[in-house]
């Protein structure tokens, strides 16, 4: 009998945690609301092949044509399709703001983690050079490492992950500070546990939540450097489309004022997504508060 009760008392245990995270997470009307355009968002991108009425490359015989029943948002000076390119444009910017926090989350987590635990001079040596890290001047070193490496999406991400990882880490490396002291951990030693034990399954989970929150609001910030770096044409080069650069093709006096259709609808895309991802973050930072 007291077999059957265990398994019970277990799934009721783990479940309650997460319905308490879910619950508060849902009383953040903003977030619920950022959650569902932020999963809209990434369905377009995986489902932009079906969702395009024609191929972003494409060029027809409309050149910067006004909406039609033909070409939902216009065509661009060069004739192809506005639309089309901005759902192929969600592709882009959504894979560079992902992939550069998966990147850049893991190398700072780990560097954090084991600067933390392992202390003394590999520690003053891996904050040193994280302070070294953080007092380039974040745009410049990029446009310039960009124009030395070419601008290309793996360039993009490769180089945002490397100038990011910084904030990462030496908010892991806190955490694990003030958890490494507690009876957990000491208790972990004693029965001859090894560092990467300690470290994954006791010190890491522990951490979890300010890295969570970091990498949200991480992607939204990666996406708007994507497009301000393809904005000013170091970014993701044409015939690719992403929000930046569709917003690039779009910097004269004559576009803004006569042709809205240009410009208005990745600006559209890039303020809602951005707003969208740092809402979830807003709940996800209330919902993982202890104190919340």
């Amino acid at each position: 009998m007291s077999e059957a009760i265990e398994p019970e008392r277990a799934r009721t245990g783990s479940a309650g945690p997460f319905r308490q995270f879910a619950g508060r997470f849902c009383r953040h009307k903003l977030a619920v609301v950022g959650l569902a355009v932020t999963a809209a968002l990434i369905l377009t991108a995986l489902l932009a092949p079906l969702l395009s009425p024609h191929s972003p490359y494409s060029v027809s015989d409309t050149f910067s044509s006004p909406p039609s029943s033909r070409h939902w948002l216009g065509t661009d000076p060069v004739g192809r399709d506005v639309f089309s390119r901005l759902i192929a444009a969600s592709r882009v910017s959504l894979a560079v703001g992902f992939a550069t926090v998966a990147l850049y989350v893991t190398a700072g987590t780990l560097i954090g983690l084991v600067s933390a635990y392992v202390g003394g001079w590999v520690d003053l040596i891996v904050m040193r050079v994280t302070d070294m890290f953080m007092a380039f001047p974040f745009l410049m070193v990029i446009l310039v490492v960009v124009s030395v490496l070419g601008a290309s999406l793996q360039t993009i991400v490769f180089v945002l992950a490397l100038f990011s990882w910084p904030t990462v880490a030496r908010l892991v490396r806190s955490s694990v500070l003030s958890l490494k002291e507690q009876d957990f951990v000491k208790a972990g030693r004693a029965l001859g546990f090894g560092a990467p034990r300690i470290l994954f399954r006791h010190l890491l989970p522990n951490a979890l939540a300010p890295i969570v929150v970091n990498a949200t609001f991480g992607v939204a910030g990666a996406i708007l450097s994507e497009s301000g770096l393809s904005f000013l044409g170091m970014g993701v080069q044409p015939p690719a489309a992403s929000w930046g650069n569709m917003l690039g093709d779009a910097q004269s006096l004559t576009v803004l004022t006569d042709q809205p259709w240009l410009w208005l609808p990745p600006g559209l895309m890039l303020l809602i997504a951005v707003l969208a991802i740092n809402f979830v973050g807003d709940g996800l930072r209330d919902a993982l508060d202890p104190n919340g």
